[in-house]
């Protein structure tokens, strides 16, 4: 299971619409080695001028590597993020993620950034396990 869904929560959501500051703070607490990447990432995109910021660091463990993958995978969980957050997330290999200013998307580096040139340049046999 990827998230630590509260009884509180769970009732929420099986009576309708849940709080999104809610279902954030459940992905804060269920996967927090993924929000605190992605909270650095936008803090330094944010206080810097740069384009995106991106993570090349290996996690320190597979269990925070499946973290960050449930993290980006979920369209949900990714979407949330993104909101919360306010940048655009882009993902390559295990652990590449980078946070960009949605302004600009659909720009020139982001388009390389995700482009399947720079999929494959950003692969090594380490990877594959991933």
């Amino acid at each position: 299971m990827s998230l630590d869904v509260s009884p509180k929560l769970l009732a929420e959501a099986e009576q309708g619409d849940i709080r999104e500051e809610d279902f954030v703070d459940t992905v804060r607490t269920s996967l927090p080695y993924a929000y605190d990447l992605i909270a650095s990432l936008a803090g330094e995109l944010k206080g810097g001028t740069a384009e995106f910021t991106d993570n090349q660091t290996p996690p320190p463990s597979e269990r925070e590597r499946g973290q960050l993958l449930r993290a980006l995978a979920s369209d949900a969980i990714r979407g949330s993020l993104e909101r919360h957050f306010g940048v655009a997330l882009a993902f390559q290999n295990c652990h590449r993620v980078a946070a960009f200013r949605p302004e600009s998307l659909p720009g020139e580096t982001y388009a390389r950034f995700t482009s399947v040139r720079s999929q494959v340049l950003n692969q090594s046999p380490e990877f594959r396990d991933c």
